[in-house]
């Protein structure tokens, strides 16, 4: 009898600690972020009013209607009189970069932020165990992520990855490839670094589509420290929820609305399609669809299951006509039953305010993005983290709310997350010494008064002045 009740436990047990071990592996999967830091560069590096004139002035292949279309980008791009550009800029040399300016620009990032993020988290850098790097347009042999590992004398066993290519959704491309990791390691301390090279990338030209990204991308970067080390999650800032991406590069017209090319007279840039923002918008609404069921309570799923049917219904009886006017595209769910915050991407005055349409938020929600494209600019994958950093300077993030970070890439992609925070959080980065100032009264930036003339102007009969 003894030996049947033993013989008959072993089973359950079996069961037990297969379950227990399973419980176990399923925590340590778990993705944290332990600190991060944006980088804020040097006053020096700022770009004012009166120095955009001066860059638009040195380039000799625009003329009357480049002014007035740039002018009119300028003023309604939602960009302020703090962002900060290149040291290449600063010295005049737009027209003729060189290797060193681009992967000096970059040590100048990895230096400042890598460094205070580690020390911060009182974390060596030889307790690093990954290290994955994403600037889309700068290649350097050997890699940057080789320089962060000779700099800081890394192990030898760390695992590193460098992105390149990937545009402004890089950073959640870099985290899903940590979290990937983490599920099949122990206890690993991962740093994420996210950054873009513009030194290079200064278009010269008189393409529109082209000229378009100088009036937008800003210099910036962050350094994340990751860990799944589940003995540290009470000292973490927040734990990943859920992770999605959504690509578009088999849509012919996708893939090519974002795209590094020459121009007709060989001049290198990045080129704007005026179909970016179908594009984006079709890939916003896949990502939606993966995305909306696994961070909604479900009485909110079936409140929208409940409202497309009746709509439907209206439809085939005629109530709705088909060929009534539609308004901006919106989702139909009420994002905010359960997300609380929303890191949206820099993208410009445009994105913010189309994200703002369709997920149905308010000003307060839209703020952080705002300001952050006011103060540092388009920042490309970087910039989510500058929003989130405004959040934790105005003391929003509480223990247990909910942010979901949307950002978008050439490709064209769409990748959105949702963080839940782990503790009140209130430090403000790189907001700390200015978060008092926003927002400010007006975004309105003094380009149209300083420059407005230019408007006036009669193409037979313009010349560029001696000071513009």
């Amino acid at each position: 009898m003894e030996l049947f009740i033993l013989l008959s436990t072993i089973p359950i047990l079996y069961v037990f600690f297969t379950l227990s071990k399973w419980v176990n592996d399923l925590r340590d999967q778990q993705c944290y972020i332990l600190d991060y830091q944006c980088y804020k560069p040097s006053d020096d590096r700022m770009v004012g009013t009166k120095f955009c004139g001066e860059v638009i002035k040195r380039n000799k292949n625009l003329g009357l209607n480049e002014y007035k279309f740039l002018l009119k980008a300028i003023v309604s791009s939602g960009i302020g009189e703090q962002t900060y550009a290149p040291r290449i800029m600063f010295d005049g040399r737009e027209e003729c970069p060189k290797l060193e300016d681009g992967i000096s620009e970059m040590d100048e990032f990895l230096h400042d932020s890598i460094g205070k993020v580690l020390s911060r988290a009182g974390i060596s850098p030889q307790e690093i165990d990954v290290l994955v790097v994403n600037v889309s347009m700068l290649a350097a042999v050997p890699s940057l992520s080789s320089r962060i590992v000779n700099h800081y004398k890394m192990r030898p066993d760390i695992k590193s990855f460098d992105l390149t290519g990937m545009g402004c959704s890089a950073s959640l491309i870099s985290l899903d490839i940590i979290r990937n990791v983490f599920k099949s390691y122990k206890n690993k301390f991962a740093l994420l670094v996210t950054s873009e090279s513009l030194s290079m990338n200064w278009y010269t030209g008189n393409d529109r589509s082209m000229i378009l990204a100088n009036c937008l991308f800003r210099s910036g970067g962050c350094a994340i420290l990751l860990t799944n080390n589940k003995a540290l999650k009470h000292q973490a800032m927040f734990k990943l929820k859920c992770l999605v991406r959504t690509h578009h590069g088999a849509k012919d017209e996708s893939y090519s609305v974002c795209t590094q090319k020459e121009d007709d007279q060989g001049r290198m840039g990045f080129h704007l399609s005026k179909n970016l923002p179908k594009a984006a918008t079709r890939c916003f609404v896949d990502n939606l669809k993966v995305i909306t069921p696994k961070i909604l309570p479900v009485r909110e799923l079936l409140r929208f299951m409940a409202v497309s049917v009746v709509k439907k219904w209206k439809q085939r009886c005629g109530s709705v006509p088909k060929g009534a006017p539609e308004g901006p595209i919106k989702a139909g769910v009420k994002f905010k039953s359960g997300v609380d915050h929303f890191c949206i991407h820099t993208g410009g005055k445009a994105v913010i305010d189309g994200m703002g349409v369709s997920l149905e938020l308010s000003e307060y929600d839209l703020e952080p993005a705002r300001m952050t494209l006011h103060r540092y600019g388009n920042t490309s994958a970087c910039s989510l983290w500058y929003v989130l950093a405004y959040m934790e300077a105005k003391k929003r993030l509480k223990k247990g709310h909910k942010v979901l970070m949307i950002s978008f890439g050439s490709g064209f992609k769409c990748n959105s997350c949702v963080w839940e925070v782990v503790r009140d959080l209130d430090d403000g980065n790189v907001w700390k010494d200015e978060i008092e100032r926003y927002p400010p009264k007006t975004l309105l930036n003094p380009y149209m008064e300083k420059y407005g003339w230019i408007q006036d102007e009669d193409l037979s009969t313009f010349k560029v002045p001696d000071e513009i």
